[in-house]
Formats: structure tokens, C-alpha cells, sequence
């Protein structure tokens, strides 16, 4: 919880869009290309990569490149930050509903 609000906005900001948290979801089985990745949508690849750089600014991915491969892998400290915040803010809000 003592994560800058910026950080935290960048974040959750990152699960607002569907794209993104599918990816999350195919990456939480394991590591993959950028063009596994990209395979089931419908978009070009340089839009599909802005959704990356925004998971990966926001710290939910990390990249490698080895030769002409970019892969991904999921980091799961944010999964931590997302959990303590809402544990913090869960007696409000549970308080209100009382």
C-alpha cells in the first residue's frame, strides 16, 4: 500500500482494457512470444504492442528479446500491490454496507 498513487493508477489503469487482461490471463500459464501473444486478436501487431509497453510500464510484464524473438512473462509482485490495496480499503468498505 505504500506504492505511489501514481503507480498504482498505472496499475489498475492496465487492467482496465479486456485486451490486457487476456494477456494476463494466457501468461499466467507461462512465458510467451509476442506473436503467440498477438495470434488470437484481431489487431495489428504495433497496436498490440502498445498494450504490452503498457503492461510492462505499469510492471505487470517483463520482455526479453533472444535473436528476433521478444517473449513475455507475467510478474506477479503486481498481483501483491492489487491485493494489499483492496485488503486496506476492505473494512470501508464493508463498514458502509453494515
Amino acid at each position: 500500500m505504500d506504492k505511489p498513487a501514481g503507480a498504482l493508477d498505472e496499475v489498475f489503469q492496465a487492467l482496465a482494457d479486456p485486451t490486457r487482461r487476456a494477456i494476463l490471463d494466457r501468461l499466467a500459464q507461462g512465458a510467451a512470444s509476442v506473436g503467440e501473444l498477438a495470434a488470437p486478436f484481431d489487431m495489428a501487431l504495433t497496436s498490440f504492442m502498445k498494450h504490452l509497453k503498457i503492461l510492462e510500464r505499469a510492471g505487470w510484464i517483463a520482455t526479453r528479446k533472444s535473436g528476433r524473438v521478444r517473449t513475455c512473462a507475467i510478474v506477479t509482485d503486481r498481483f501483491a500491490d492489487v491485493g494489499a490495496w483492496v485488503y486496506g480499503h476492505r473494512a470501508l468498505w464493508e463498514n458502509r454496507q453494515g
